[in-house]
């Protein structure tokens, strides 16, 4: 952990640090930067902050805080990432507007359960794009609206505690904006156009690659997406509703689960979140067996690009049809 975590702060910094000094002249340059800084920025948020906000990063308390706000480093806010993450998704993973992971805007449906519009059916083919911009509006609108969506909710009920985190929030961001993209407009001998669209593939690159990595271990077909009865009560108790709305993709790829911070063992991080994602692997074979022993589904997908193309096939139907049927099955 130490390792990657040295490894995926200095992809991140040391491309900033020279865009800051003007050391960079070039166009070509100047993207190169950004995209291999894009690249780290996916691994802090995948490798790192991933673990240390579920505090499985270390035993110790203030080191798994610190590292965390590696990922207001990046631009996003630990706080609301802990309520939407560690609480909503979950706990009510993929359950129709429970699960923020699947609470969508209106031109993505990601639950079968969700309202259906006309444009769905071409979801498979611009969902890239929106997958690309999500750490943009992540970075930009999406926090402060979570923010004030979760104090709404109750997560921020204590004395000031809403204020404080907006502005801790806000001081953040206007951190990560200065040597992210204020410093290199200054320094860097450009037109302010090219830079600003360097920066924003930084946060496509890092988009797309979170987005995906995350997506396509829920929304799949052999998923589940439980609704609670009248009375909000789940059918299925916790452990067996992380079996059936979870999958595993590519789990022999020991470089794609060094990359990826261990998600393509979403199994086993939903059972165990608490557990540091070095020790997937180790833990695969017993979760497999138990689930088999308890005739509970243990979804796998073979590869990456073979998740990629059952997740779209997902996305195909869900745009297709307004309602939940076998057929997706």
């Amino acid at each position: 952990m130490v390792t990657k975590t040295v490894v995926m702060l200095t992809l991140f910094f040391i491309p900033l640090l020279l865009l800051s000094t003007g050391v960079v002249t070039s166009t070509a340059m100047l993207f190169a930067a950004y995209l291999v800084s894009g690249l780290g920025m996916a691994g802090i948020g995948m490798g790192v902050m991933h673990d240390a906000i579920h505090g499985s990063y270390s035993k110790n308390k203030t080191i798994n805080t610190i590292l965390g706000y590696s990922f207001n480093l990046i631009g996003a806010n630990a706080a609301v990432w802990k309520i939407q993450h560690n609480v909503l998704h979950h706990t009510f993973t993929n359950i129709d507007e429970a699960d923020d992971d699947i609470n969508t805007p209106f031109f993505l449906r990601f639950s079968p359960h969700a309202k259906h519009h006309w444009l769905h059916q071409y979801q498979h083919i611009y969902i890239w794009f929106f997958y690309g911009m999500s750490t943009i509006f992540w970075i930009t609108s999406k926090d402060f609206a979570s923010l004030k969506r979760y104090k709404n909710m109750g997560f921020l009920n204590k004395k000031n505690e809403y204020k404080k985190a907006l502005v801790s929030m806000t001081a953040w961001k206007l951190i990560y904006y200065s040597y992210a993209l204020v410093l290199p407009l200054i320094m860097i001998p450009l037109a302010w156009w090219i830079i600003l669209l360097a920066f924003l593939s930084m946060h496509f690159v890092t988009g797309l690659l979170v987005s995906t990595v995350f997506q396509i271990a829920h929304i799949m077909p052999d998923n589940e997406f439980p609704l609670p009865d009248e009375k909000g009560t789940m059918k299925e108790e916790w452990h067996r509703h992380q079996f059936e709305t979870t999958t595993n993709f590519s789990p022999n790829s020991k470089v794609l689960f060094w990359l990826i911070g261990g998600l393509n063992h979403q199994i086993e991080h939903h059972l165990l979140p608490d557990v540091c994602h070095i020790h997937y692997r180790d833990i695969t074979k017993i979760v497999a067996d138990t689930a088999k022993e308890f005739n509970m589904p243990y979804h796998v997908q073979s590869s990456f690009f073979q998740a990629i193309r059952v997740h779209l096939k997902m996305l195909r139907f869900l745009g297709k049809r307004p309602s939940l049927s076998v057929a997706y099955k």
